[in-house]
């Protein structure tokens, strides 16, 4: 395809049009534009940022990751009317060219005596590619949630990716097998369609709940799962988040880490609508994991059970029974001796922590009396302090 004619047809890109804002494609039409040698040193300059030279790679990706109407229509089921189907086949076509784009063909208008820097295209098949994403896309995803796994939630109510999450898997983690297998079948069952409970993990600081909902995300994040975590302050937000990912083809775990309310917390009802369902149906690609070091939630004080509420025991009924709105309730409970010391040496061979069983189990030990208690938390830490030292 003529340069002067793959410019116009880029510029007249309709369903992949947000592709015209990524850096290499801006700096590709510049240049097709110019046709001078500095636009394209400018082009090959972003293609370089952007994955080290492969053109292909990096359109095939944008095109992949796409959030566009016919990436929307495949997640919901339905079909491409005929004039979305031949525009797609036509729009396909067009960045298939210029994914098959050589240096040598850039460089063609250019009469330069200097030499210019090359890349790799060697011309992936950007339409069959495509093709094969939209029918994954349920597990795949579009836009950001293509290219992410995790999510925080803004003050505004929008989700933005975790550019560096953390990495744990189930199998990093030590112990409490059972609690870990509850929360693991519980998300295979949402992932399958089936009806999966929101989930309240409770108990003693540093038993490993949080890490329990990182990892089962990380192990089944190419299932098609995603996590989003708010904060307890976020909760009136919920409705808003839950709004968002009604029609996402992936499936969500809305994650509340150390959550607990204060009586008069207006985030306390957010959530309790949220659990109920309010007035809105279920989601069936959302449960909420919410993790707390208290087995009621909401901290009563003497003067809770004071006050001029007539019908004051059952005001605090209601209060204490939040948690048990949640289908299913995981308890983490703070390892005794054995369990603690079993985590530490095994977290020290999978380290490779040559030191001998008595000196690891002293040390283990130590760091428990000058902790007041033992716990998974404080068994990584051991590890690592020890790993630091040698």
């Amino acid at each position: 395809m003529e340069l002067n004619t793959l410019k116009q047809r880029l510029d007249t890109l309709a369903v992949f049009r947000a592709l015209l804002d990524d850096p290499v494609v801006a700096a590709l039409r510049q240049y097709l534009s110019s046709q001078t040698a500095p636009d394209y040193a400018a082009f090959v300059s972003a293609l370089y940022a952007a994955n080290g030279g492969a053109l292909d790679a990096h359109l095939l990706r944008l095109c992949a990751e796409s959030d566009n109407v016919c990436a929307r229509m495949a997640a919901r089921g339905e079909p491409l009317p005929d004039y979305l189907h031949q525009t797609l086949a036509d729009e396909l076509q067009t960045l298939q060219a210029a994914a098959s784009l050589s240096h040598a063909d850039l460089q063609q208008p250019l009469q330069e005596s200097v030499p210019l820097p090359g890349f790799a295209s060697p011309g992936a098949d950007l339409s069959a590619a495509y093709q094969r994403r939209l029918s994954e896309v349920g597990k795949r995803g579009f836009g950001m949630f293509a290219r992410h796994t995790m999510f925080l939630v803004d003050d505004g109510g929008a989700l933005t990716p975790v550019a560096h999450p953390d990495p744990i898997l189930p199998e990093d983690l030590v112990d409490y097998e059972r609690e870990r297998t509850i929360v693991l079948e519980n998300t295979k069952a949402l992932l399958a369609g089936k009806p999966a409970a929101n989930m309240l993990l409770t108990g003693d600081a540093g038993t490993g709940k949080s890490s329990t909902v990182k990892a089962v995300a990380n192990a089944l994040a190419p299932e098609g799962l995603r996590l989003a975590e708010l904060r307890r302050e976020q909760l009136p937000l919920l409705p808003a988040v839950l709004a968002q990912l009604a029609e996402n083809p992936l499936k969500f775990i809305l994650f509340i880490d150390d959550l607990s309310f204060l009586t008069d917390d207006e985030s306390f009802n957010a959530l309790k609508a949220a659990l109920e369902g309010g007035l809105s149906a279920r989601s069936k690609n959302v449960v909420i994991y919410a993790t707390s070091n208290r087995r009621h939630l909401v901290k009563e004080r003497f003067s809770d059970r004071e006050g001029d509420d007539v019908h004051c025991s059952d005001t605090l009924q209601e209060l204490k029974s939040l948690s048990d709105r949640f289908g299913l309730q995981v308890t983490f409970q703070r390892p005794d001796k054995a369990t603690y010391l079993h985590i530490v040496e095994q977290l020290a061979r999978d380290q490779g922590l040559a030191l001998p069983s008595e000196a690891l189990r002293a040390e283990a030990e130590r760091a428990a009396l000058s902790r007041g208690g033992r716990s998974a938390r404080l068994a990584r830490q051991v590890v690592d302090q020890l790993l630091s030292a040698q």
